[in-house]
């Protein structure tokens, strides 16, 4: 993934520079301990010199100061404090003409740090660790039958899956500061506990708290400065949509609809940038979302339900009605069916391209629900309906222009995300960078003194 995907000067270099988070997830809860002081505005302040140099990089400790409003001390203490740290590196002097001492240039120091995000859903347990720029180093995709397995075998894969990336050599010498878990469902995310996650078959499950026990144990987490290291457990739309806005191909569109193709239908939203979560939390919920009276089953115990209709269950259903003679689709190869789908669809067969075409028609109705509500920039196709975006994608976008109200969809998009089915796992590792970065984890602990240095 390029630097540049994560950089943004301000228009006007002598300008100020925005350095408000990109779409934030809940705070990480449980992560320290006494009243608010000294230490949080010292905290919070680290936090906004690793986002203007994240900004400007590379940059000298004046352009800090003049970006942050900070005083030149101050920054300069604070610089020195993230270089012992291993976040900030010093990388040379200015080439810049200028009166007095050369400015020493700073940059984000990515060999130090690594964030673990993981991705829990019907049929597959995805694993990304990124660097402090947000860059993969480490990418897994496992088959793993969730729902089969139950929440607390589950849980304890996650915390074995953990453990082994930590434990990879592209993260040695690295502190994991966090580990983040997306999940197919309703998640009230200051607990981590799962409120109902029908694809899944779980209903209050406290998977973080479960999480945090498995991880407590000291060296459980190779890497990490603490045990247990802090855990974020969310919904996986909502992450993926982080993702979509931090790395994908419409990266920084502030008003954007991400919409997973999994077993489920979900939908992460971004207005202006930060997640729109909803008052308990479970904003996005698109998929069940009744479209026909009287319709097919839905997981969820309705009738006529957007996944019921659009779901990949329902789409293998309708497209390969021969694999599932008794309306029965086992879940161990999902992957290996969509491949077949996409295999007869491209090979003509009407069966199969009449199904596709009449879910990528429903996905557009459901799309433009969310187009009329929320005016976004793009709405983004994840997981399953990636492959099958050839033959869903007309059908959507005409849907979407047929029924939004403003001329033309007012310019919104409908395209396929770019990330696959890592989406929600790289978000997850996004989320914990962005929560370093705003104060809301601890720092790693001090490498070694440094000096402040001037400039």
């Amino acid at each position: 993934m390029a630097d540049t995907a994560h950089t943004a000067r301000a228009a006007d270099p002598a300008g100020p520079v925005n350095l408000v988070g990109p779409a934030h997830t809940a705070d990480i809860p449980d992560v320290g301990a006494g009243p608010a002081g000294l230490q949080d505005v010292r905290g919070t302040n680290l936090g906004l010199v690793l986002r203007a140099v994240r900004a400007l990089a590379p940059c000298s400790r004046a352009a800090v100061a003049a970006a942050t409003g900070l005083n030149k001390t101050t920054v300069s203490s604070l610089v020195a404090d993230l270089i012992s740290r291993g976040l900030l590196r010093e990388t040379g002097e200015s080439a810049e003409r200028r009166v007095g001492r050369p400015g020493v240039m700073l940059a984000l120091d990515h060999r130090t740090i690594a964030a673990i995000g993981l991705e829990v859903n019907v049929d597959y347990l995805s694993v990304v660790a990124v660097d402090l720029l947000e860059r993969d180093l480490v990418t897994r995709h496992l088959p793993f039958d969730a729902r089969a397995a139950g929440p607390d075998a589950c849980a304890r894969r996650i915390a074995e899956a953990v453990r082994a990336v930590a434990g990879d050599p592209a993260l040695r010498d690295r502190a994991v500061i966090g580990v983040s878990v997306g999940v197919p469902g309703l998640v009230d995310s200051p607990t981590g506990t799962i409120t109902r996650a029908p694809n899944l078959g779980w209903s209050h499950t406290p998977l973080r708290a479960r999480l945090l026990e498995l991880l407590a144990s000291p060296g459980a987490v190779p890497g990490a400065p603490a045990a247990p290291p802090p855990v974020l457990v969310d919904n996986d739309a909502n992450l993926g949509a982080v993702a979509e806005y931090r790395s994908g191909h419409r990266a920084r569109t502030r008003d954007l609809v991400y919409i997973t193709g999994e077993v489920g239908i979900g939908a992460g939203v971004l207005v202006d940038g930060e997640l729109l979560r909803g008052s308990s939390g479970f904003a996005g919920e698109i998929g069940h979302t009744r479209m026909v009276e009287d319709g097919p089953a839905c997981g969820c115990g309705r009738r006529g339900c957007l996944e019921a209709l659009a779901g990949i269950e329902a789409i293998l259903r309708s497209a390969l009605p021969d694999r599932f003679p008794g309306g029965a689709l086992t879940r161990a190869d999902l992957a290996g069916l969509v491949a077949a789908a996409v295999e007869r669809a491209g090979a003509g067969d009407p069966v199969a391209v009449a199904a596709l075409r009449a879910a990528g028609t429903w996905l557009g109705r459901g799309a433009a629900l969310l187009v009329n509500l929320l005016n976004p920039g793009a709405v983004v196709l994840g997981g399953y309906f990636v492959p099958l975006a050839p033959w869903l994608l007309p059908e959507c976008r005409a849907a979407v222009r047929e029924l939004a109200f403003a001329p033309d969809a007012a310019g919104c998009v409908v395209e396929p995300s770019v990330l696959g089915l890592s989406a929600a796992a790289r978000g997850g590792a996004m989320a914990m960078v962005d929560a370093l970065e705003g104060g809301r984890l601890p720092l790693p602990p001090p490498r070694a003194a440094v000096p402040a240095g001037g400039g």
